[in-house]
C-alpha cells in the first residue's frame, strides 16, 4: 500500500476572494466584506490591500468609513457557495479524495495525494500545479504537502506559496508557527502565556506527562499537533458535478454592457470546467435578480453543443437584445448543461461547409427581429385541427433516422395561403367551381369529409372537405382538395395532388 501523503489548499479571506472572483476590476483596489444587520455590519473579511490601510477584522462599518480608499461589499452567502464548489470542482482534477477543512472565513480543501506520482510527478510539481488551477478559476491560495494530516493544513494556513514538508521533518517545520494555529480556548491559551509558550515548538518541547496532569487529555493532542504525528481519519467528501456561476452586484446594473462585462468572465469559467471533463456546454440557463422583487429567466441553448467562448458570449448577448430586463439587475446566475461536443469528418475533396454556430447566432438574430414564436423547427400538434403546428427551438437529434425506400406516392401540394373560390353545388356535391384565374367543371367529387372542435373557445374550426377531379375550360385536368368553413360558408382550395 502507498504510503499516506495529503495537499493542503488554503484560500484565505474566503468571503473577499469570492466576491472579487469574477469582477476583475475590484481585485487591485483595497476590498473589506460586512456581514451584519445594518447599523451593526462589522468587517469580517479583507483582501491585503485593506489590511495594509489598516482595516482590520472586527471593525464596525463606522469605523471602516473612516479608512480612506477602502471599499466596502456585503458579504453574499450565495456567492461563497458557488465559488466554494468551483474550487472542490478544480481540485478534483488532482484526487478524488478530498475533505473539506474549512474553519472561519478560510476554504480550506485537503487531498489525499498518495500514489499520483507517476500521474502528476513529484509531489512538489503537483503543488505548483494546483495552486496554478485554482488561479486560472480566480482563487489565490498557498498550498503545503506533507505525510501528515493536520502538518499540512496548519503549514498551509500559516504559509504562503508552496511548502513541502518532508517525512520526519514534520515538527521542524511547524517549530516557528505561532501558539495561535490551534485555536485553542481562551483559558488555556492565557496558561500557555503565563508559561511563555508562543511557539508550536515551544509546546512540543513540553513533558507530555507533566503536560496532561495540569490541562487534562486534550493537552496530549495539542502536542501531538504541534509535533506533527497526531493521527487522523479521512473523511472524503463527493462533490456534485454543476456548472453554475453567480455575481450578485454591489449596486444594481442597468447597462446591458456592464452585465456582459460579467457574463464573459462567467461564461470563460463554465468553459474551462466543462473543458477540464472533456465536455461542452450545451445549453445555458440565464437568471436574474431585478428591482423589486421581480426574476428575469432565459435559455441560450445552441443547435451543437459548444466550447467556443466568443460563440456563447454572441448568443448571451443576442439573448439579452431580444430580450431586456424589465429593471436594475441586482445578481446574475449562470447554469450550464453540460454535453458532448459533435464531431464530423469532412472529405479531402468536399467544399467546406459553413460553422454551425453561425446558424445558431442568425436564428438568434431573427428571433430579436420577427418574434420568439416565428422562428425554429415546425413540430406537428397532437389535434384534429387542420395545419395545427408549433415552433420549437432548432436542434440537431442526436441520431438521424434511416429512411426506407418507397413505392412513389401521390403527393399533396399545399396551397399557402389557400386560393378562395365561388363553388356551384348541385345534388349537395361541388359541381363546378371559378377562381380568380379559371372556370373549373367538376367530374369526380369524393366526400365530404368532417372535422370540427374547440366549440367552447374562439378558435372552433368546422370544415368538410372534398376530394375532386375537375378540367378547365382548356381541358387541362386537375385534383384539388375543396374545403368548406361552415360558419362562413366560404370554399378555398388547400391542396393539389400532384
Amino acid at each position: 500500500m502507498n504510503e499516506e501523503l495529503y495537499i493542503c489548499a488554503h484560500a484565505a479571506e474566503f468571503p473577499a476572494q469570492a466576491l472579487v472572483r469574477l469582477r476583475p476590476e475590484l481585485q487591485p483596489e483595497p476590498i473589506a466584506i460586512l456581514e451584519g444587520r445594518a447599523p451593526l455590519e462589522v468587517i469580517c473579511s479583507l483582501n491585503r490591500s485593506a489590511w495594509r490601510k489598516g482595516a482590520a477584522c472586527g471593525m464596525t462599518r463606522q469605523e471602516a468609513e473612516s479608512i480612506a480608499g477602502v471599499r466596502l461589499l456585503q458579504r453574499s452567502n450565495e456567492t461563497e457557495t458557488a465559488a466554494r464548489a468551483v474550487m472542490l470542482e478544480c481540485a478534483s482534477h488532482f484526487s478524488p479524495r478530498i475533505e473539506d477543512a474549512s474553519y472561519g472565513t478560510a476554504c480550506s480543501l485537503v487531498l489525499d495525494i498518495a500514489g499520483t506520482r507517476l500521474l502528476f510527478g513529484p509531489a512538489e510539481s503537483l503543488a505548483h500545479r494546483l495552486r496554478d488551477a485554482l488561479a486560472s478559476v480566480g482563487f489565490h491560495t498557498s498550498i503545503a504537502v506533507s505525510a501528515n494530516f493536520h502538518t499540512a493544513q496548519l503549514k498551509a494556513a500559516a504559509s504562503r506559496g508552496v511548502v513541502v514538508v518532508s517525512a520526519g521533518e514534520e515538527a521542524s517545520a511547524l517549530s516557528n508557527l505561532p501558539l495561535s494555529v490551534l485555536a485553542l480556548p481562551a483559558a488555556h491559551a492565557e496558561t500557555f502565556a503565563i508559561w511563555g509558550i508562543r511557539t508550536l515548538g515551544e509546546l512540543s518541547a513540553l513533558p507530555e506527562v507533566d503536560l496532561i496532569a495540569r490541562l487534562g487529555q486534550q493537552a496530549r493532542q495539542w502536542r501531538s499537533l504541534a509535533r506533527g504525528v497526531e493521527p487522523h481519519t479521512f473523511q472524503p467528501i463527493e462533490p456534485e458535478f454543476t456548472l453554475k456561476e453567480f455575481c450578485e452586484f454591489e449596486n444594481p446594473i442597468e447597462q446591458v454592457d456592464s452585465l456582459l462585462f460579467v457574463g464573459t468572465r462567467m461564461i470563460e469559467c463554465l468553459v474551462e470546467r466543462a473543458a477540464g471533463r472533456a465536455l461542452s456546454l450545451a445549453s445555458i440557463k440565464v437568471q436574474m435578480k431585478l428591482e423589486g422583487g421581480n426574476f428575469y429567466e432565459g435559455v441560450i441553448r445552441p443547435a451543437l453543443a459548444s466550447s467556443d467562448r466568443k460563440f456563447l458570449l454572441k448568443l448571451l448577448q443576442l439573448e439579452f437584445a431580444a430580450h431586456p430586463p424589465q429593471a436594475a439587475v441586482l445578481s446574475l446566475t449562470l447554469v450550464a448543461e453540460a454535453g458532448q461536443s459533435s464531431k464530423m469528418q469532412l472529405g479531402l475533396f468536399a467544399p467546406q461547409t459553413p460553422e454551425p454556430s453561425r446558424l445558431d447566432v442568425t436564428i438568434a438574430r431573427l428571433r430579436a427581429i420577427v418574434g420568439e414564436e416565428r422562428v425554429g423547427s415546425p413540430v406537428l400538434e397532437d389535434t384534429h385541427r387542420p395545419g395545427s403546428f408549433r415552433m420549437e427551438s432548432f436542434a440537431v437529434p442526436a441520431r438521424s433516422a434511416t429512411a426506407k425506400a418507397e413505392h412513389p406516392r401521390i403527393a399533396l401540394r399545399r396551397m399557402r395561403p389557400p386560393l378562395p373560390v365561388s363553388v356551384t353545388l348541385q345534388a349537395n356535391k361541388p359541381a363546378q367551381f371559378r377562381s380568380s384565374e379559371d372556370n373549373y367543371k367538376v367530374t369526380v367529387a369524393y366526400g365530404p369529409w368532417r372535422t370540427s372542435g374547440c366549440w367552447w373557445s374562439t378558435e372552433s374550426w368546422d370544415d368538410e372537405e372534398w376530394d375532386v377531379l375537375a378540367t378547365t375550360q382548356s381541358g387541362l385536368s386537375v385534383a384539388c382538395l375543396l374545403v368548406r368553413t361552415n360558419s362562413r360558408n366560404s370554399w378555398r382550395i388547400e391542396a393539389f395532388y400532384d
